[in-house]
């Protein structure tokens, strides 16, 4: 699977060390709150792990499920949620964890729906942000990294369901998509 990545974008090195200067400010923001974050499955669960890891604080986690993706490689437009919340929002401070943020549609709808349900703040950190492809304002509170218009791979973050376990992100050569 290595042989079918063009350029290394982000080495494992750089990802872990923002998930700690992530963690260290949401440690810090959230220092008076229960928190309860919100992994976005799947790609998420990497990003997810790491971060909590260097939040010093207790945490609620839970996963949702919602693409807008399929097996593409461009947002779809629609949203829809694959696996719903195990518990109540109601009263909670919501974090929601994104490895990438592209057009914005699913996180602008998310945040909108978690807050329909009564959380008390609904804030976003994400891995990745591309926000270039930009269609839907959300406000990200925690981003990671800028990157270009590119497709890119590792790290969680797949194509037609594989790739998510290289340790680093990188650009997937063309060839290998448009097949």
């Amino acid at each position: 699977m290595h042989k079918d990545i063009e350029k290394i974008l982000l080495t494992e090195e750089e990802i872990k060390g923002k998930a700690k200067e992530m963690g260290e400010k949401i440690t810090k923001d959230y220092s008076s709150k229960d928190l309860y974050i919100i992994c976005i499955l799947k790609g998420g669960v990497f990003f997810t792990a790491d971060l909590v890891r260097y939040i010093n604080l207790p945490v609620n986690l839970d996963f949702m499920d919602v693409t807008s993706y399929g097996d593409q490689t461009i947002s779809t437009g629609e949203v829809k949620i694959v696996k719903d919340l195990d518990s109540s929002v109601v009263g909670k401070d919501v974090l929601i964890v994104e490895d990438i943020i592209d057009t914005g549609m699913t996180l602008s709808y998310l945040t909108k729906n978690l807050k329909q349900r009564g959380a008390r703040s609904v804030e976003i950190a994400t891995l990745l942000d591309k926000f270039e492809r930009r269609k839907n304002h959300v406000d990200v509170k925690y981003s990671g990294f800028e990157i270009p218009n590119v497709f890119v791979v590792g790290y969680g973050l797949d194509y037609a369901e594989k790739y998510r376990n290289l340790p680093y992100i990188g650009y997937l050569k063309p060839e290998v998509y448009q097949k």
